[in-house]
């Protein structure tokens, strides 16, 4: 028997979206450079039809062609070297699938030498964590369609799905798939960061017990905030710690971890122009968070305000729903412009809003108002920031009062509010039309004869300002 498809790579991912595909009824070959794994899933297989295999040219040769290859592996130098091992037992129009979180520029790189081998590569990002990949998770993936019309009916069936429709449409070319992965880690960073600050908020702010944090996140995910990381946020708050009985959040130390995907999106905004404000606080929040000790030392010796005035509480936590709502929807506002100027950028024609219907299920940034942002580019393919879109347009005006008075109690009482207080300049900047950049470029070319334009007339200008 020939196998539908192959998966390289058996960590927690891998060795879930094996079980996810042999679920579906698809005869799945396994490897990993470890035996050990190899034989645990087998072990545990739950009588699925998965193949192990322990030499890598028996592996290949097990796979129905085109032969499909689903690699699970640790991004960078791993992945070349497991591509390195499969091509001397590949033939033309064989598939190589990667799912890790590559940065997408390696993945147009790899795209672009096999290619000259006759291999199809596809980029494939796949949110939704350990859960998401044994049930469904999101899928981008990015290639030359017609290698994704091979794996299309794989990839479909095991992706989540939402109201009859997988979250998983085939992005674009090259790198398209993993980038727009990227990105959504990006606001993914944001959406947790911005969470984080609204829950600090209630807690030691106004003085809320855990208990009450959680049934308030609980209560606000019943409604238009509804969410799996507001979900998760009330489930984590409720968790009682086995050894002190203490709330588990509270014996959990303050230190983020974080992988590089943040990073990248930060970084390739950075590089060509586009404002990512918030998704690069919150990476800066996470850096912050890493120096304990100097926090800690710091405390000692930086002093904040003192005897803060007492805050009224069900209007204070209302205040902080509309705010973490705003906030959200400026995040959001800035991956999608990301999207839609990389898009242009590349040439990748990514369609807004079919990556929004991806987001609806599977992934860690499902949201109810995903159907809302998917709407808006469906009205207008052109619109320029989510903000514009009417219905966000009015939320957003109507909440950033909130959003005023929750930023500016946070810096009056000392409670930094990193990405709520972004999300705030972020709106207020772009809402400016006459703004100080003026005075920037005048600087500039005081003292660098850099030159300005007019708003009076056309061309271009310098002062000898002296």
């Amino acid at each position: 028997m020939q196998h539908s498809i192959g998966v390289i790579g058996l960590g927690v991912m891998g060795r879930n979206l094996a079980l996810n595909m042999a679920s579906h009824q698809e005869e799945v070959a396994i490897y990993n450079y470890t035996r050990d794994l190899t034989d645990d899933l087998v072990a545990h297989d739950e009588g699925l039809p998965l193949h192990p295999y322990y030499d890598i040219e028996a592996f290949v040769q097990s796979l129905a062609r085109p032969r499909k290859i689903f690699m699970m592996v640790t991004a960078g130098s791993a992945i070349d070297s497991v591509i390195e091992s499969l091509l001397p037992h590949l033939e033309t129009g064989d598939i190589i699938m990667d799912g890790g979180n590559s940065h997408f520029l390696d993945t147009e790189r790899r795209f672009d030498e096999l290619q000259r081998h006759g291999i199809e590569y596809i980029g494939v990002g796949v949110s939704g964590g350990e859960v998401g990949a044994r049930t469904g998770p999101a899928i981008m993936p990015g290639g030359s369609k017609e290698a994704y019309d091979h794996v299309a009916p794989i990839l479909t069936k095991i992706a989540a799905h939402v109201e009859g429709d997988p979250c998983c449409v085939y992005i674009g070319p090259k790198g398209a798939g993993h980038f727009v992965k990227m990105v959504h880690n990006g606001i993914e960073y944001a959406d947790m960061q911005l969470i984080a600050e609204a829950y600090s908020f209630l807690r030691f702010r106004l003085g809320l017990d855990v208990t009450e944090v959680a049934d308030i996140f609980a209560e606000w995910n019943a409604g238009e905030l509804k969410s799996y990381l507001i979900e998760i946020t009330a489930d984590i708050l409720r968790k009682t710690d086995d050894e002190t009985g203490q709330p588990l959040i509270d014996v959990i130390l303050d230190q983020a971890g974080q992988k590089g995907t943040g990073k990248w999106t930060s970084l390739q905004a950075i590089d060509n122009g586009i404002a990512s404000s918030i998704i690069t606080e919150a990476l800066f929040a996470r850096y912050l968070s890493a120096v304990k000790e100097e926090r800690v030392a710091a405390s000692a010796v930086l002093k904040g305000p003192e005897d803060l005035s007492t805050l009224e509480r069900d209007a204070w936590v209302e205040r902080i729903r509309q705010a973490l709502y705003m906030g959200k929807v400026a995040a959001y506002a800035q991956g999608f412009t990301q999207y839609r100027t990389s898009s242009e950028l590349y040439d990748w024609n990514l369609r807004l809003e079919e990556i929004a219907l991806i987001f609806r299920g599977g992934c860690i940034i499902r949201a109810d108002f995903l159907n809302v942002i998917s709407e808006a580019f469906k009205n207008d393919a052109n619109l320029s920031n989510l903000m514009l879109a009417p219905f966000f347009a009015e939320k957003v005006q109507a909440y950033q009062e909130s959003l005023r008075h929750v930023v500016a109690e946070g810096a009056l009482s000392g409670f930094a509010l990193p990405c709520l207080s972004t999300s705030l300049t972020y709106y207020d900047s772009y809402r400016t039309a006459n703004s100080n950049a003026n005075m920037l470029q005048a600087q500039r070319d005081y003292f660098g004869a850099h030159t300005y334009a007019r708003t009076d007339r056309e061309g271009v200008f310098h002062t000898d300002w002296q």
